[in-house]
């Protein structure tokens, strides 16, 4: 196409080959969340969420079980370009309408979501459940003072490793099994230290099972605060520093679980000095940790740029994790997606090693001036290049698609 090749013409110029960067984007899957669909309620019937989590909104024809969000996602898919997975969570296990305690589930019950993989090409990563249960109304999960409760949750953690592993071994591509809780205080705590010992504990259980590395990349996350653990939470960014280093798992960030003006890029060099793999989690908070759709921001190219400049794409596990259900669910899935793969697509297509020759001799005026000047570059006819050669809508076009899909599909969902 001529806007590509122009566009070719300028990024040779400062030394770039778009084809070299494309063919990395198209090499680089993005874990695409299962709960962005049906707003985080699973398939055990629950009511409402639980362990600080929030879906605001209600717009119409959320996914309702496991055909009608597989279906969902198979429209999402199609008008995303390049590589995908997918990310579960335990919570939507498909139990054939029998009750199966958390603790008890096995690989049978995902065995729907695996033939779906398959059959379609897509990869799976896994999230135990901590939320939304009789045994975490309490605010309390792998911390919690009493042993029965803590040993549902170990037992629990302990079989979705194995579905992972699972997941991995039948798939050829290690599953991300990565471990969140909501653990935590609404008010001041007088004892900060007895919760942790307790978790720290119960996660050395988890883990103490040896399991095939090429089938599950073990993950913990942190979270600095949620509703209902405003004051004290359990597992902080330093409890799970320590954690992901003294025992080399793979730490996840969360791009909303930290300050809102933190910034999540200063932080990948760091971490990955010292722990063996980074997850991340794409999502966009606005004042608080409120999983709003990923979008082209500074921010989320920040953390893409400093993916790219360390040279670390084959350290980190990149997924999304937000659920807005004020607007069309698939359109979220959508905008998120194609948004962090474009801010992968800039990173990729910056200058990286004259800038930092720059830097080197101390020119920094010509640093900041090139930094400048690459905001105005052809990106969009790349981006655009891309979807046309992995065959989905280019521009604004897809959203044709998800207003038929609207129509013909999830109008008819009660």
């Amino acid at each position: 196409m001529p806007a590509y090749a122009l566009a070719r013409e300028a990024y040779a110029a400062l030394g770039v080959d778009p084809e070299t960067a494309l063919a990395m984007l198209a090499a680089t899957p993005v874990s695409i969340h299962c709960w962005q669909g049906d707003d985080v309620r699973g398939f055990e019937g629950a009511s409402e969420l639980g362990g600080g989590l929030a879906a605001t909104g209600s717009y119409p024809g959320k996914a309702r079980n496991a055909d009608e969000l597989r279906g969902d996602l198979e429209q999402a898919l199609a008008l995303i370009p390049g590589r995908h997975r997918v990310n579960l969570h335990a919570s939507y296990a498909e139990t054939g309408g029998r009750k199966i305690e958390r603790d008890a589930l096995r690989i049978d019950h995902f065995r729907g979501w695996l033939d779906w993989a398959k059959a379609h090409g897509l990869d799976l990563d896994f999230n135990p459940t901590f939320f939304s249960h009789p045994l975490a109304a309490e605010g309390f999960t792998l911390s919690h003072p009493e042993a029965n409760v803590r040993r549902f949750w170990i037992e629990h953690g302990r079989a979705c490793r194995r579905i992972g592993a699972e997941f991995g071994a039948a798939l050829g591509s290690p599953c991300v099994t990565n471990v969140w809780i909501p653990d935590g205080f609404k008010d001041l705590p007088i004892d900060r230290l007895a919760p942790r010992e307790r978790l720290l504990a119960a996660l050395d259980e988890i883990f103490a099972e040896p399991l095939d590395p090429a089938h599950v990349l073990d993950a913990v996350e942190p979270k600095l605060f949620g509703l209902g653990s405003e004051s004290y939470v359990v597992g902080s960014h330093e409890f799970y520093l320590g954690y992901a280093i003294t025992r080399r798992k793979v730490l996840c960030l969360d791009a909303g679980h930290f300050h809102p003006t933190e910034n999540v890029a200063d932080k990948l060099s760091s971490v990955l000095l010292y722990v063996p793999r980074l997850l991340l989690h794409v999502s966009r908070g606005v004042r608080w940790d409120s999983d709003h759709v990923v979008i082209f921001d500074d921010p989320t190219r920040a953390i893409f740029e400093e993916v790219v400049r360390g040279g670390w794409l084959d350290r980190v596990s990149i997924g999304l994790d937000y659920f807005d259900a004020s607007i069309n669910r698939i359109a979220a899935w959508v905008i998120g997606s194609r948004a962090a793969q474009k801010a992968l697509l800039a990173a990729l297509l910056e200058p990286t090693a004259r800038l930092r020759e720059y830097e080197i001799n101390g020119n920094f005026t010509a640093r900041l001036a090139l930094l400048e000047e690459l905001k105005t570059l052809p990106l969009g006819a790349v981006w655009d290049e891309f979807c046309r050669r992995t065959n989905v809508p280019v521009g604004f076009a897809w959203l044709d698609a998800v207003a038929r899909y609207e129509r013909e599909v999830l109008s008819r969902r009660p």
